[in-house]
């Protein structure tokens, strides 16, 4: 139609108030909980949240408080949290209907009737494979199946996910190489940052009480304290240099914390809220990763690595397959094997210092990334779908 020759063809149409703001429901499967360390998943969802409702549903959380429920709050603009409690001791065939049959409930109240299915871990299948979806998403940010306590039959039910996947994400290059070979549409996503947050560590931040005290040097560490944390790399370095502060600051998770080494310059703080994360690394003098080497991290993409260093932090880190590939020459992020040469970069990293021409080469390595242009990126992929 030449709708310069014949306007009187267009006719008004008149939408419907719910036709007019209804929005894709996306529905993300987690094996994270939104309010324990604030990493990948929350920065995602935050974001996608612009262009759909998203719904973050929990692994359940188990009492003697009687019938399930779905705790519902909402953490963030346009994410409904989801959060069924459920009796204790039931078998896993009974827990999954419950999880079905509350999240069917909820689903039915929601004004969308286009659902996208966002998978964290494919144990989700349990109580969702019955759903009509019009796009499914795994977002495979780990190996899960490498980790300590996974359940025997994850990897079954990984397979079962790449089959009805429209889309993988992978949160690293090693692990996408590893997934591509399972399907046809996979790509990478590496771990992201907000600059901006992180930055803020450049200026001189007031000091969090519980740091104010310890002396410098300050060589710290943020993020989860698990199975993948080198326990005896951490212990030689404090007990080598006995004048070097160590600031450990996350939750101990499926590990024993009577087994974490225990000296006078290794400092616990536990949690901290992502807000507070600048205030300590705006004190430190290193950054630390000293991640085990082992099937844990075989495919790890750890997100610490871009958020210390927009603070403007050098790092210094086990050799991890990702951050080599993605920082190894960048002149900001120094790779140590052996103890040896852990305490021999931490010691290069205290004498070079932070200067204006380290803070350039930081700047460089991280243009151009942002959690903006990583979910957009997503968003991209998965409209193609729509």
């Amino acid at each position: 139609m030449n709708l310069a020759t014949q306007p009187s063809q267009l006719q008004p149409v008149r939408l419907e108030p719910d036709a007019a703001i209804a929005r894709p429901t996306l529905l993300c499967l987690s094996h994270l909980r939104w309010g324990f360390v604030y990493q990948r998943p929350q920065h995602v969802m935050s974001h996608l949240a612009k262009d759909y409702d998203v719904l973050f549903f929990e692994e359940p959380v188990f009492s003697d408080e009687g019938s399930p429920r779905l705790e519902i709050s909402y953490p963030s603009p346009a994410v409904t949290l989801l959060v069924p409690h459920l009796p204790g001791g039931q078998p896993r065939e009974v827990i999954a209907a419950a999880q079905r049959k509350l999240l069917d409930e909820f689903l039915a109240r929601q004004a969308s009737d286009e659902l996208l299915l966002w998978y964290l871990t494919p144990m989700s299948l349990a109580f969702t494979e019955h759903l009509n979806a019009r796009v499914t998403i795994f977002d495979c940010m780990d190996e899960l199946s490498a980790f300590k306590g996974a359940p025997p039959e994850l990897l079954e039910r990984e397979r079962q996910l790449m089959a009805r996947a429209d889309v993988v994400f992978t949160g690293g290059y090693s692990l996408w190489e590893a997934k591509r070979k399972c399907h046809s549409n996979a790509h990478p996503f590496p771990s992201s940052v907000d600059i901006a947050h992180f930055a803020a560590a450049r200026e001189c931040l007031d000091e969090p009480a519980d740091q104010a005290d310890i002396a410098h040097p300050r060589l710290g560490f943020f993020g989860v304290i698990d199975e993948r944390f080198d326990i005896a790399l951490v212990d030689e370095l404090a007990a080598r240099r006995p004048d070097w502060q160590v600031v450990l600051i996350g939750p101990v998770v499926k590990i024993d914390p009577e087994t974490l080494p225990r000296r006078s310059n290794i400092h616990y703080l536990g949690s901290k809220a992502y807000s507070e994360l600048p205030g300590y690394l705006s004190g430190w003098d290193v950054a630390l990763m000293p991640f085990a080497i082992n099937e844990s991290t075989r495919f790890i993409s750890p997100t610490k690595t871009p958020e210390y260093l927009a603070g403007g932090c050098p790092v210094v880190s086990t050799p991890v397959r990702d951050v080599i590939r993605g920082y190894g020459a960048s002149q900001v992020v120094t790779i140590a094997q052996t103890p040896e040469t852990f305490i021999a970069a931490v010691e290069a990293a205290l004498v070079a210092g932070i200067d204006r021409d380290f803070l350039k080469r930081v700047d460089q390595v991280l243009e151009g990334m942002s959690w903006d242009a990583t979910c957009s990126a997503m968003k991209g992929h998965i409209e193609c779908l729509r």
